[in-house]
């Protein structure tokens, strides 16, 4: 907007303005209120207004919408519109079974109104790739908003919520090294009876004292796997086309 441009709102501020002092000043000239109409061109209703007004001020009228039949079951609609349902045609039949004199046009005029504001509809739900991160993740790697999100997550599912506690637990045991701690762990997860993590326990079963052993010593089988992999891809650059003592003198070159 062009500088020193007061606005449509402005403009009209000083369109009242100066039609209430136009007929002020026709009045105090001996002039009736129809002779007033008659020679402005406006109607008598509208030279009344200006007339009876005792400021300018008292001609602006607050644009409010005209009461409708759907005023009563708007909240019941933004409801159901968070809640999810969008569907025109099925909102309408629903306010239909509950007597309400409304027409299909009204709906839908409504909830065009409620998808053109995006801003008033709530945030969308976290994604199940969202929460498996947060609950994975250390809680000091999480901003203060993702920490506030699952709180609210696990307050609305306890099912989840132990999930959470037994996930923490399995992180403590892999951090500090607490592998005697790893069978008390088996129990609980299997107690709760959570599909996937109750899983994922019973099967450390099969082979706990090596698993034991992983989260328990200083020493690591990390080196000696990296070396497999290592020899795993040079076998695989080298496919058809050498033999053994190629791929021998590749890796101790390397």
């Amino acid at each position: 907007m062009p500088q020193g441009d007061p606005g449509p709102a402005g403009r009209r501020a000083q369109r009242k303005k100066a039609a209430h002092a136009l007929v002020h000043e026709l009045l105090q000239q001996g002039h009736s209120r129809r002779a007033i109409a008659r020679h402005l061109g406006w109607g008598l209703n509208t030279v009344l207004r200006y007339a009876n007004a005792p400021h300018w001020q008292n001609t602006l009228r607050e644009n409010r919408p005209r009461p409708s039949r759907l005023d009563p079951y708007k909240p019941y609609l933004e409801r159901r519109f968070t809640e999810g349902c969008t569907s025109v045609t099925r909102l309408h039949r629903e306010l239909l079974a509950e007597d309400a004199p409304v027409t299909y046009q009204m709906v839908r005029a409504h909830i065009a109104s409620l998808r053109a504001s995006p801003s008033q509809a709530p945030p969308p739900p976290p994604t199940v790739r969202q929460v498996t991160g947060w609950l994975t993740r250390h809680p000091t790697a999480l901003s203060e908003e993702d920490r506030a999100v699952l709180k609210d997550v696990l307050a609305r599912c306890s099912e989840l919520d132990t999930a959470a506690g037994h996930i923490r637990q399995f992180g403590e045991i892999l951090a500090d090294r607490r592998g005697t701690t790893l069978p008390t762990w088996i129990d609980a997860v299997d107690a709760s009876q959570l599909p996937g993590l109750t899983g994922f326990a019973l099967h450390l079963l099969r082979d706990l004292d090596a698993v034991t052993a992983g989260l328990t010593l200083e020493w690591s089988s990390g080196g000696t796997e990296g070396a497999v992999n290592r020899i795993k891809k040079i076998k695989r650059q080298l496919y058809g086309r050498a033999g053994f003592e190629l791929l021998r003198k590749m890796i101790l070159l390397q």
